[in-house]
């Protein structure tokens, strides 16, 4: 028997397939996006050009939680779309060593608009060597705590600004009952947020930026082990709960806990408000929480510094027989629509124009929080697993996961990241 999701992998991607004709003789290009609440904005989006556009855009969705896989599954078979999203930096490498991505200097040639409507440093994310190969297309994804505000009222907590306050937290809310942190361990790439967030306070963003340039011995640094040894008293003062490796985040198992009060917290990237606006919008409204990450006293990262993704992007498969309509569809993404739209479910644009439509947002405090945040963070650090290629993705999350669980120490942890392959 063939399960809902594979039913629904197999329909979705059996629609993809570099450009051409569809059953009705009518030519179209396919678009393939993460699966999740923002796929309602891409949707929209399509409809629009596919409005005045001879050749029409199809949207074709991956569920969130299988998305990295089948990507690297189809991107060089005949059923590769046309147009895809992904995080830039290393998670594009492979395809443009491997002559698959169409460099998009042309386009920005031809319109300007398309490299300049857009914060340089958050184009930059997507040029490889010289050359740009993505364009922003959804919203800067800063990694936030956030928090359920009636269960910590009812705990006598505050948001916690500091890591000492954030296990004074965790205390008082383990003696009301309540699980302190709502965490998908079984997707693993919510849990490695907290190693990214605690290297970066504890050493400050260099120590990563030496390890992914190649130097191992970062790994192995004092501050490196500060870290780990941060986050297991963490997690062994039961921050988590007993069962976090059975829940997942893709499936709303984290955000339900949080929202439905048996968590208090939960640190997760900026679209949480639209996963949490389209599961449960009273509480979106009511009662979630935001801060940023809370200082390490003593630590050498500064307290304003973010972790998270940069934005998403679209690239372009070099084989599209639609290289013009792609273009054009390409312009969407620094429209006022676009960004009214992303706005529209708490997504934060990174084109020029956004400042002027955040009143417009769906919650135009949380936009406004967001949009200090990031123009004013010193360091942004694209996740760890983006920033390296594709092929250390896996390792990085089982990494991440042994050394949670307490499969693993410290020294298992540092020989595993010293393993990575780097660009």
């Amino acid at each position: 028997m063939v399960s809902g999701l594979a039913l629904a992998l197999a329909l979705g991607l059996a629609a993809c397939g570099g450009g051409g004709a569809s059953s009705s003789g009518a030519a179209e290009f396919h678009v393939l996006v993460y699966g999740d609440a923002t796929n309602k904005v891409e949707q929209r989006l399509v409809d629009e050009f596919n409005r005045t556009s001879e050749v029409k855009a199809v949207l074709d969705t991956i569920p969130g939680a299988d998305y990295q896989q089948k990507l690297q599954t189809i991107i060089n078979t005949p059923q590769a779309p046309d147009v895809f999203f992904n995080w830039g930096g290393g998670s594009i490498r492979p395809y443009v060593d491997a002559g698959l991505l169409l460099p998009l200097d042309g386009f920005t040639k031809n319109d300007p608009a398309l490299a300049s409507a857009f914060l340089p440093s958050v184009y930059e994310t997507a040029v490889v060597d010289g050359k740009p190969y993505g364009i922003p297309m959804r919203g800067t994804q800063p990694v936030l705590l956030f928090h359920n505000k009636k269960v910590l009222a009812d705990a006598g907590v505050e948001p916690p600004r500091t890591w000492s306050g954030l296990l004074d937290a965790v205390k008082a809310l383990k003696e009301k009952g309540v699980t302190p942190i709502a965490l998908g361990g079984g997707d693993k790439w919510p849990t490695l947020m907290w190693f990214e967030y605690l290297y970066d306070r504890v050493a400050g963003p260099g120590l990563f930026a030496k390890a992914l340039e190649g130097d191992r011995s970062a790994w192995e640094s004092a501050d490196s082990r500060k870290a780990l040894g941060m986050l297991k008293q963490l997690v062994d003062a039961g921050a988590f709960g007993d069962n976090a490796d059975s829940v997942k985040f893709t499936d709303g198992g984290s955000p339900a806990l949080l929202a439905s009060g048996r968590a208090g917290f939960e640190l997760m990237g900026s679209w949480a408000y639209a996963t949490q606006q389209e599961a449960d919008a009273e509480f979106a409204g009511k009662d979630l929480g935001y801060t940023a990450f809370p200082a390490v006293e003593g630590g050498k990262g500064d307290p304003a510094n973010l972790v998270g993704n940069t934005n998403n992007f679209y690239s372009v498969l070099k084989k599209t027989r639609h290289p013009e309509a792609v273009a054009e569809f390409l312009k969407l993404m620094y429209s006022d629509r676009f960004v009214k739209e992303q706005l529209s479910v708490g997504n934060l644009p990174t084109t020029t124009n956004t400042e002027k439509f955040l009143g417009t947002a769906a919650n135009p405090a949380y936009t406004r929080y967001q949009y200090e945040l990031v123009e004013k963070a010193p360091s942004f650090q694209l996740s760890w697993d983006q920033a390296y290629p594709p092929a250390a993705m896996t390792p990085i999350h089982q990494a991440v996961q042994e050394f949670f669980a307490g499969r693993t120490d410290a020294d298992g942890f540092i020989k595993a990241m010293q393993a990575l392959p780097t660009a």
